[in-house]
């Protein structure tokens, strides 16, 4: 029997809509549910995609609950995109450095700590909180304490030596789901750190927008990642932010697709979906802004099932 994984990458508010529709292509390509995925690896946004199909919402529920309609058997998805994922910019953060043992970290061990996850540690400590998600997971839990039966891995980033986290992997820190994709959601500078046990935690991107090499070695078939930070087509923004996002998008790619190659390299099969031109263009240079969601979504569903074709025929 074919053995599945799945990796669902970090990428904001428009990176969550955007995996959505290429989630959905990808069901719709193979006939497969995500939800029976033997592995599922979540960071940041992705977190929040992992956990609700862990819990058992389907991709077309999710879909659906992005174009403002549902069944009458759909789950209550608890969550209001214009409201509940806070304003497109930043609160003002606190005074002071936001992690000064992970700056001691990176004096002391500067080349296992990457570039973001040292400039996590200088930012100052975020202010907004991520309440409503958490309400969201523990509604759609049920108050059940326990984790999604397949595996489900939170990656988050310890906020003072800088280590990748993984939750809900064997032997790994006890959290509950709710607090694990909080964690992994908490961009430095924008949300408070989330403390579990005795450490606090942050957004697990900082290290890697996917964190697809946990799979290595994994004993998967086959692996999707669905990333929205990453390219291999770029569009031309006239914006300067959009420019500077997309040159940091370039660089996030290339480990990504370094990432990649350690899993292949273990004799699994990976396919890569991530956005194209016009999803860039849609998106603009903010992936916090929910303005442009509605946008990022009905392109998503047209250039996501072009995407899936095209790999399939080994053209993409």
């Amino acid at each position: 029997m074919t053995r599945h994984g799945i990796v669902l990458g970090a990428g904001g508010v428009l990176g969550f809509t955007w995996s959505v529709a290429a989630l959905h292509a990808w069901e719709q390509e193979t006939g497969l549910d995500a939800r029976d995925a033997d592995i599922r690896v979540g960071t940041s946004a992705g977190s929040v995609l992992a956990a609700m199909l862990g819990l058992g919402v389907g991709t077309d529920t999710i879909l659906r609950h992005q174009l403002g309609i549902s069944l009458a058997d759909d789950r209550n998805v608890d969550w209001n995109y214009d409201v509940d994922g806070g304003t497109t910019r930043p609160p003002l953060p606190r005074l002071g450095l936001g992690s000064p043992g992970l700056l001691l970290s990176v004096l002391k061990h500067p080349a296992r700590i990457p570039p973001l996850a040292a400039m996590s540690g200088m930012l100052p400590r975020g202010q907004a909180n991520l309440t409503p998600l958490e309400r969201m997971l523990d509604h759609l839990a049920d108050g059940a304490e326990g984790w999604p039966a397949r595996d489900t891995w939170i990656v988050a980033m310890d906020y003072l030596t800088g280590d990748r986290t993984v939750f809900g992997r064997l032997g790994s820190v006890p959290a509950r789901l709710s607090q694990a994709v909080q964690a992994s959601c908490s961009i430095p500078g924008w949300y408070h750190p989330v403390a579990i046990g005795r450490h606090s935690y942050v957004d697990g991107g900082a290290l890697s927008s996917t964190s697809v090499d946990l799979l290595a070695g994994a004993g998967l078939d086959e692996v999707v990642v669905i990333a929205p930070m990453v390219s291999r087509v770029y569009d031309r923004p006239r914006s300067p932010i959009a420019s500077l996002e997309r040159r940091w998008r370039r660089l996030t790619t290339k480990r990504v697709l370094r990432e990649i190659a350690k899993v292949q390299a273990t004799d699994t099969h990976v396919r890569l979906l991530c956005p194209g031109p016009a999803d860039l263009t849609a998106m603009g240079g903010n992936l916090m802004d929910h303005r442009r969601r509605r946008t990022v979504l009905d392109t998503a569903l047209h250039s996501a099932s072009e995407q899936m074709t095209d790999t399939a025929s080994g053209t993409g």
